[in-house]
């Protein structure tokens, strides 16, 4: 049932080290204020911090009090106030208003502001304008790595999406570039480099750069990982803005992942108390049904459910030494195993009512049809009714920019239509959300009559065909065309299929979509693999308008081993979802690769549209 890893599957590199380095740094850091002092963190860095060093270890280093950076005022007493922040502005005024009204009152303390994952020289600025520059100490807790599990590495930096996709910011670019070169630090040089879109293209160069810098960290060192496959979230909207249907992506979906844990409410743990529970590898029962079909998973946890009381019923007929062994070595393990069992029965019986609710087969079967291209008339008047019943704003938006991106944008009346009923609905709040949207490319109008294709058709009468292709690209990176359609044909997205699809034995990555539909980015990747390089796929790279932004970086390694050119990281820019980690877990297990993945955030639909919303939830 659960996905077994091929025998001869690569071993993972342990990323425990990445762990044990970013809290030595930070104790370090915190003891540069030697004696007692009250720690100050921002919301944001809470739940990674709590992974990396918890209140007792900060305890040992003399953490008295610890605070939330929040709006309202805090009152502490201690000699020593050090900030955990990210570098933003708002952070700055808050140190700023916290030292001023110190000095009115007379009173001096040290300060000390620890940046994290880097510093900004914007930061530093305010800091002087406020006056308090020669005040404070500044320093950088180089944190960008957090290991959520075996094979997933995340930057938990969510606000990194809207920053470069939306504002066109571009100072998370060196955090990832340094996370880069820590990895290939830690654990040997990258022999092969590939990539597509803008923010993946400038990462590696800069990352580059720092290798040359640093010439001779890695020299001589054997690779531990064969392959970087670098994406950006905007080459492939359309996987990340459908619904999820695998387990670990609709326990996303319904609870929200937060930091490798999710909060688990009462109507989960049958009891009056919301838990908390990591979820990775460790737990055996969701490490089994993580990858599964959502509508595999009730049937494995039941054949679980009845294996686990036929082992509990074999202590019925044991003598006192056999019950004393099974007492000290089988009944902890058996425990922890029901406890896990009836929290995982729990979570699927609260996405289903959930569903249920919401009727969740309707929805899909228009994302389907979206995806494929058919009904698009009936998909359209679902979304209208969608937004009339005013079931969700996030929802409503996420399936108009669906149908926008499949579509190669709506057409003006549909859009000027769907437009208005929405502001209506929910509210003239949201005008804004529309105009990101548009910039983003995420929900655009097509051109009157499309005009472009007008154009286009008339200037390849008059120029030879290469130069037609580039003044094609030309007008299509001026729309931001998504041309998601001769993708999909070109990269057979849309399988074929005779009778119904086996989601109980996948025989390919659509198996995450219920068979609808392979994920883009995840089909990309598996092409690029196979040819080790971008031949071939000259036309689709042209279709995703990334012309000048796929690239291909091979060294001469001949220290590689087989093992380690079957591990394959791959770097999603922007976000990546739990749907695509399944589809590349399978696709691993299918040609014997391992992958690692290293993402900016986990992300989902909910988040994509909450992070490009104006109007905050």
């Amino acid at each position: 049932m659960a996905f077994p890893h091929r025998p001869d599957a690569p071993e993972l590199p342990d990323f425990s080290m990445l762990k044990r380095l970013a809290r030595d740094q930070l104790i370090y850091l915190l003891e540069q204020l030697p004696g007692k002092k009250d720690l100050f963190i921002e919301a944001d860095l809470m739940s990674p911090l709590d992974r990396i060093a918890n209140v007792s270890i900060l305890k040992q280093h003399e953490v008295d009090k610890l605070y939330k950076v929040e709006n309202k005022p805090a009152f502490s007493s201690s000699e020593q106030l050090c900030f955990l922040v990210r570098p933003r502005i708002k952070n700055m005024w808050y140190i700023a208003n916290l030292v001023n009204a110190d000095k009115m009152a007379g009173r001096t303390r040290k300060y000390k502001v620890i940046f994290s994952p880097q510093k900004f020289y914007a930061c530093e600025m305010v800091l002087e304008e406020e006056g308090i520059y020669g005040d404070v100490s500044c320093d950088e807790w180089a944190f960008s790595l957090l290991p959520l599990d075996v094979d997933l590495l995340s930057m938990e930096l969510p606000e990194f999406f809207r920053d470069y996709f939306l504002e066109g910011d571009q100072c998370w670019i060196n955090t990832v570039a340094q996370a880069l070169h820590l990895l290939s630090t830690l654990y040997g040089p990258f022999p092969n480099c590939y990539g597509i879109g803008r923010c993946a293209k400038m990462s590696h160069e800069l990352w580059r750069k720092l290798e040359e810098e640093e010439d001779g960290e890695t020299k001589g060192r054997r690779p531990e990982i064969g392959h970087v496959f670098l994406l950006d979230r905007d080459v492939d909207f359309v996987t990340a803005l459908c619904s999820q249907v695998v387990y670990e992506g609709l326990v996303d979906d319904t609870f929200r992942v937060k930091c490798g844990s999710v909060d688990f409410g009462p109507e989960v743990t049958s009891s009056d108390k919301s838990l908390k529970v990591l979820l990775n590898a460790e737990d055996k029962v969701f490490n089994e049904i993580r990858n599964e079909h959502f509508s595999n998973v009730f049937g494995f946890l039941s054949q679980k459910a009845r294996n686990l009381q036929a082992q509990y019923d074999r202590r019925r007929g044991m003598d006192i030494k056999q019950m004393k062994n099974f007492v000290s070595q089988e009944l902890k393990g058996l425990k922890q195993e029901h406890r896990l069992l009836s929290l995982h029965i729990g979570a699927c019986e609260s996405i289903m009512k959930k569903k249920t609710k919401q009727d969740f087969q309707e929805l899909i079967k228009t994302e389907h049809a979206l995806l494929e291209g058919f009904s698009i008339r009936e998909s359209t008047n679902y979304i209208e009714e969608h937004i009339d019943r005013q079931v969700s704003p996030i929802e409503s938006l996420r399936l108009m920019c669906l149908l926008s991106i499949t579509e190669n944008g709506l057409i003006p009346k549909d859009y000027r239509s769907l437009k208005t009923q929405y502001l209506q609905s929910y509210g003239p709040e949201h005008l804004l959300t529309f105009s990101n949207l548009r910039r983003a490319g995420l929900l655009t109008e097509q051109a009157p009559g499309d005009t472009l294709t007008a154009v286009e058709s008339k200037v390849s009468k008059l120029v030879t065909d290469k130069a037609a292709g580039k003044i094609t690209d030309a007008f299509s990176s001026l729309a931001k065309r998504s041309n998601f359609r001769a993708i999909s044909k070109k990269l057979n997205l849309i399988p074929r299929v005779d009778g119904e699809y086996d989601l109980k034995v996948p025989r390919d990555m659509a198996y995450v979509f219920s068979g609808a539909y392979v994920p883009l980015s995840c089909r990309i990747i598996e092409q690029v693999l196979e040819r080790q390089s971008w031949q071939g796929l000259d036309e689709v790279v042209r279709l995703l308008n990334c012309s000048e932004l796929a690239f291909t970086d091979m060294t001469k390694e001949d220290k590689a081993s087989s093992e380690s050119l079957r591990l394959i990281l791959v770097v999603f820019l922007g976000g990546c979802t739990f749907s695509e980690i399944s589809a590349l877990r399978f696709l691993g297990r299918e040609k014997g690769y391992r992958f690692i993945f290293l993402t900016t955030a986990v992300t989902n639909s909910v988040r994509l549209m909450e992070a490009m919303s104006e109007v905050k939830a």
